[in-house]
């Protein structure tokens, strides 16, 4: 540890925020750290991918609960994008739809649920991410090439479509389907990021929707808002499915 390192010790549990930050632009000094233009990635910009030793700022430490499991403080990282992504809104007590079941989309599930979302109705073609939604707490695990969405809003009970929607696919065709299944006045969190073609052919499309883009997470907050959600019984151990020693990686 640096000189200046305090609050620390030699053996206590942490996790580490990966956007390295100027701390001098506007965004930095009015506290939007996560919104900094200079960002400097770890394991993009600068070293530290499954490298043995990692050098991050002491401001990028988090002092982890040591009750969380080491697999889990793992992927606090996919983790945090899922959390800023679904928690941009309130959910209680209302339908989710949520496209694109990759591991951020497997999580985001849980954590739709875990917030109180009465319905979580999640989407995809590939089967076994499907099976790992309900796995995650999925009200329904639709696959699109079987049932269309609509469809599943009569069987629910649905009458005005889905409150909050969560694109974590960045596929265009999936994007004009959840519009056209949001309720008047729905809240949509755009996270995958874009592929294929995103037209919209005219403002009728998004004129009763919000849409909220997401730059990775929050940080910080996100870190303690992840925590919290796993020291009160979210479980989001279904989404690792493989363990593999560091020499097969």
């Amino acid at each position: 540890m640096g000189s200046n390192v305090h609050d620390l010790e030699i053996g206590d549990i942490v996790s580490g925020e990966g956007h390295i930050v100027c701390g001098r632009c506007r965004n930095c000094l009015a506290g939007r750290r996560h919104l900094c233009k200079d960002t400097k990635g770890v394991g993009v910009n600068r070293s530290g991918a499954y490298a043995e030793y990692l050098c991050i700022p002491i401001t990028n430490v988090w002092h982890a609960d040591p009750r969380i499991p080491m697999d889990m403080l793992s992927i606090f990282d996919p983790f945090g994008n899922a959390t800023h992504t679904t928690l941009s809104f309130p959910g209680a007590g209302r339908g989710c739809a949520d496209y694109g079941r990759r591991p951020i989309g497997l999580m985001a599930t849980a954590i739709a649920k875990h917030a109180g979302a009465r319905y979580v109705v999640t989407t995809d073609m590939n089967p076994y991410r499907l099976e790992l939604a309900k796995k995650m707490g999925a009200t329904v695990a639709l696959n699109v090439k079987e049932k269309t969405l609509m469809q599943v809003q009569k069987e629910l009970g649905m009458k005005e479509g889905f409150d909050v929607g969560l694109e974590m696919s960045g596929s265009g065709a999936a994007f004009k389907d959840m519009l056209a299944n949001m309720c008047h006045g729905a809240k949509i969190a755009l996270l995958g990021i874009p592929t294929g073609d995103w037209r919209l052919t005219g403002h009728g499309d998004i004129q009763h929707a919000h849409d909220q883009g997401h730059l990775c997470r929050e940080m910080y907050e996100t870190w303690y808002m992840m925590q919290s959600m796993l020291q009160t019984g979210l479980d989001i151990t279904p989404v690792i499915t493989h363990k593999f020693p560091l020499h097969r990686i």
